[in-house]
């Protein structure tokens, strides 16, 4: 019989709460969300801004919850399946730290940055696969709940831990790193992310340090060299005992790319990782991911692991959806590629966006085509930096740009007349203007922030032109 991930007991010790069902009820995960639990976990009702989870409660018993976390004034019901709490939050916390406490022959790595965090997850998840158990956040869970979540799902027994932390305000990454408590901590890039909350790109990289303020003792910080703020990252690794590890292209880099060949499919790479030389590819393109390999390949290293079957894995790396999945469709009179970069968007991700549309190769398609959303939280630098994005898209040699919102109206009137494709206010009127101007030949990228609402649009493709080919 499989061990279960935890026991009613257990849950009811780590959260001080009340329940008077059997200790020995096994418990195979945590859940906040009743529509995807599954028969056996426990469901933990939190309150969030829109709506509160014990509206859900007995949607998620009737699922097959193996209990319910719930405040101590909830409703009196199926008492030895209800988990009582002072704060479901503050229990949630609580199970994480419990995790973490147990985990002591795991190697814990985090990760935080303005660009790149899930994407450097998912490729160090996919290096250490071959050198023992991992256990990694799910999707983007990198918040105040996401992040104790991912603790208390990760199994007693395994031998790395994964997680990723994001903020949007200052002390958001110093509570959370306390929880996960690294042992290697990464800072994959600062920019001008989140303007709207921070007064300069120097607070924001004071922000990502916080992750620094939770690392075990002797830890180790990797840190992308070539950025302007290394430096002062460095200083606030270094103040809390961190051992340095720089990635990027300078030759001072531990981790040091040494040549690189990039493709629209891909990338080939040398690199001396801390004095290894290694050969490997990515099976996913973009500099941007060239670059954080690096910092997954330090990491490796440092947590002991084979680097070499890890940077094998890596050519096994592929986009996910919402962040560059290319999905290639076989339509009459010539193929069609689909770039969802739909999930989110700042200045440092749409500039990386950017630059791999411009590695599709004209033999296989003619015409690049740019579908923008804005980039939000940028405060009153906003409008400057859509702007600046033209020159990027020049660099590219993206031949047309579809944009919407009142931010991307700046770049709209950057461009050049012959690259203007649409412009609207909203991703909903600029659906029908784009799916009736391009077709066979053309390799279509969209991006915007999450709020820009830009996914439908890729839906919208999809059912003009059809999916006949796999996603790449």
């Amino acid at each position: 019989m499989v061990e279960p991930l935890w026991t009613l007991g257990e849950i009811v010790s780590a959260t001080r709460g009340t329940c008077f069902g059997a200790g020995d009820t096994p418990v195979t995960g945590f859940s906040i969300d009743s529509r995807s639990l599954r028969p056996g976990e426990a469901f933990v009702a939190i309150r969030g801004p829109n709506r509160d989870g014990h509206a859900f409660v007995a949607a998620a018993l009737d699922q097959g919850a193996a209990c319910a976390i719930v405040d101590g004034t909830f409703p009196p019901g199926d008492e030895e399946r209800l988990v009582r709490v002072g704060d479901t939050l503050e229990a949630l916390n609580d199970l994480g730290r419990a995790a973490r406490a147990r985990a002591t022959d795991t190697m814990v790595i985090a990760i935080t940055g303005s660009a790149g965090k899930t994407g450097t997850k998912e490729a160090l998840k996919l290096a250490l696969q071959p050198s023992g158990a991992v256990h990694a956040s799910a999707k983007s869970f990198n918040n105040h709940w996401g992040v104790p979540l991912s603790l208390a799902n990760m199994p007693k027994a395994v031998r790395f831990g994964v997680f990723e932390i994001g903020m949007n305000h200052a002390g958001e990454i110093a509570a959370l790193t306390r929880l996960v408590r690294p042992h290697i901590a990464i800072v994959t890039t600062v920019a001008p992310v989140h303007l709207g909350f921070f007064r300069s790109v120097e607070e924001i990289a004071d922000a990502k340090a916080e992750i620094f303020r939770g690392l075990e003792p002797k830890g180790s910080a990797i840190i992308n060299r070539d950025s302007p703020y290394y430096e002062r990252l460095k200083r606030h690794a270094l103040g809390h005992g961190a051992k340095i590890v720089g990635f990027g292209e300078t030759q001072d880099a531990e981790a040091r790319l040494m040549e690189v060949e990039l493709r629209s499919d891909g990338s080939k790479i040398k690199a001396d990782i801390l004095g290894e030389t290694i050969d490997y590819g990515l099976g996913a393109p973009g500099r941007h991911l060239v670059q954080n390999s690096l910092a997954v390949l330090a990491a490796v290293k440092m947590a002991g692991a084979n680097v070499t079957l890890a940077a094998r894995a890596l050519d096994g790396l592929h986009a996910q959806a919402g962040r560059g999945a290319r999905t290639l469709i076989a339509a009459a009179g010539g193929r069609m590629a689909i770039i969802d970069e739909s999930y989110n968007a700042n200045p440092a991700s749409m500039r990386a966006a950017l630059a791999a549309l411009g590695l599709t190769p004209r033999s296989e398609f003619s015409r690049r085509v740019a579908v923008l959303g804005d980039m939000l939280e940028l405060g009153p630098e906003g409008p400057k930096l859509h702007q600046e994005l033209a020159e990027v898209v020049d660099g590219a040699g993206v031949d047309v740009v579809f944009a919407c919102g009142e931010l991307m109206g700046s770049l709209f009137e950057a461009l050049p007349a012959d690259r203007r494709g649409a412009y609207t206010k909203t991703a909903e009127e600029l659906a029908p203007k784009l799916v009736g101007a391009v077709g066979p030949g053309d390799a279509i990228m969209v991006k915007g922030s999450l709020g820009s609402r830009m996914a439908p649009l890729v839906e919208a493709l999809k059912r003009r032109f059809g999916t006949e080919a796999a996603s790449a």
